[in-house]
Formats: structure tokens, C-alpha cells, sequence
């Protein structure tokens, strides 16, 4: 029988041993993981997506609340379980988002691999003109229209990230 992901859904409570394990795997290692738990527990979490596939969840990513500018958004982090990458399942979920950020108008701001996050939605040329603690030659945004002068601020949480 032919098992593929269901639709991308909010996170639900009680789900969170099984995100955690899957950012350890997806990321080998516990810091994604550990800003999570930092910024749930900050209160800094506007949403998170997790895609189901059967009883398991092989895709998540959380979108936390920027310090500067107010109203923008952060993407971090976006994972897939190893053993289901390469399938577009992440350009899909990350996608998705891409869209609803244009329909509303949200500025998300994502730290990546262009060659991902530009076929996903977002774009090198509307974060050119910000200023970041982060490699700006990563940094990408969606949701904007032109590439307005702004300094990103990230919540603490990101520190040593």
C-alpha cells in the first residue's frame, strides 16, 4: 500500500516528545530541539506545523515571534524525518506557509539554504537591504513586497544557535 504524508496541521498537545525526537534525528543533535523547548517556554511560538504520516510526524517547523521588527515572524526550524527527505514533503509544508504569508501580508524571515527556501517561496532579493546578526546571504524573507531597510532582532533563544 502506497503510505505518504497526510496534510500539514497545528501541533497538538501531546506531541512534543514525538517533534523532539524527530529534530534530534532530522538535525543529528539536540540544539534545534533545545530552542523549541526555549521558545515555548518564552511564549515566543506563533504556530507550529507538524505533517503527519500515519501514527508518526515526519515533518515540523515552528514560526516564533521576531524582537525587531514587530508583527514579522521567524521560520525555525524546519524538519523532516531523515528517512522521508527528498521527497518534496518539506518544499510542500514550507510552501504553504510561503503562500498564507503572502495572502496575509505576515513577513517571515528564514536563516537557510537559498537553494531550498528560494524554490519554497522565499526570496535573497527582499532581505538584501536588511541588516542581520546572521549572514545576510542566507537570510530570505516572504510575506513582503520590495526589500524595505529593517534590522532583524531574534528572540535570545537563538543565541548560540
Amino acid at each position: 500500500m502506497f503510505n505518504a504524508p497526510e496534510f500539514a496541521r497545528d501541533m497538538k498537545r501531546g506531541e512534543e516528545a514525538q517533534v523532539d525526537a524527530l529534530l534530534r534525528a532530522a538535525f543529528g543533535g539536540s540544539a534545534e530541539a533545545e530552542l523549541v523547548v526555549k521558545l515555548r517556554k518564552a511564549r515566543l511560538i506563533a504556530g507550529e506545523q507538524v505533517l503527519p504520516m500515519g501514527d508518526k510526524i515526519v515533518g515540523y517547523y515552528a514560526l516564533s515571534y521576531m524582537v525587531k521588527p514587530k508583527g514579522w515572524l521567524c521560520l525555525a526550524p524546519v524538519a523532516i524525518a531523515p528517512d522521508v527527505q527528498r521527497r518534496g514533503y518539506g518544499k510542500r509544508m514550507v510552501g504553504m506557509l510561503t503562500e498564507w504569508a503572502r495572502l496575509t501580508k505576515t513577513p517571515v524571515v528564514v536563516l537557510g539554504e537559498p537553494a531550498f527556501y528560494e524554490k519554497a517561496g522565499f526570496s535573497r532579493e527582499g532581505a538584501a537591504a536588511l541588516t542581520s546578526p546572521y549572514p545576510i546571504d542566507h537570510t530570505m524573507v516572504c510575506g513582503l513586497t520590495g526589500a524595505p531597510e529593517q534590522t532583524l532582532v531574534y528572540a535570545t533563544a537563538f543565541d548560540g544557535v
